[in-house]
């Protein structure tokens, strides 16, 4: 059995579903579902109406939502995966990396954490990284402020930045 139309109507119905008026015309619901609860005497009855309508909502959109997101998240992978392929110095060996055993995620995780470290220490100590966004956006009074000195350059309150 073929999946791709269900993936078009899932595409479609959590465009649809997404969208402002979707919203309005279920607030809508509800306000017309609550106005006729004096009709209904606040019955049993008028309480199962929204009460099984939305567990039904519910329970159906969990399953579309969930299709959406492995397709969109399957999508930013492999274009994530170009984007390691392409580029020049980056290690292949990151492609696919979703795939991996928890093991061996930990073992990448600590490799480019002790790598930002490594270059936060850099940039603490005046060096540069690449495209760091501190190198640019850095005035004299970061460094005061990490040393403990007030606006005067001297020992005191150190003020807080805006």
């Amino acid at each position: 059995m073929s999946g791709k139309w269900f993936s078009k109507f899932a595409s479609f119905l959590s465009t649809m579903t997404g969208r402002p008026v979707t919203f309005v015309l279920a607030v809508a619901m509800v306000i017309v579902w609550a106005l006729t609860g004096p009709l209904f005497h606040y019955s049993d009855t008028w309480q199962l109406v929204i009460n099984t309508s939305t567990t039904i909502v519910t329970f159906l959109m969990v399953f579309l939502i969930q299709n959406t997101q492995n397709r969109d998240t399957a999508a930013m992978q492999i274009k994530l995966d170009e984007l390691i392929r392409a580029l020049g110095g980056a290690h292949n060996a990151l492609l696919d990396l979703e795939e991996l055993e928890e093991k061996d995620l930990t073992r990448f995780r600590r490799h480019y954490e002790k790598l930002a470290e490594e270059a936060r220490a850099v940039l603490r100590a005046g060096g540069s990284d690449t495209d760091s966004p501190f190198v640019d956006n850095r005035d004299d009074r970061d460094e005061d402020r990490r040393s403990g000195k007030g606006r005067d350059g001297k020992p005191g309150a150190v003020e807080q930045r805006d």
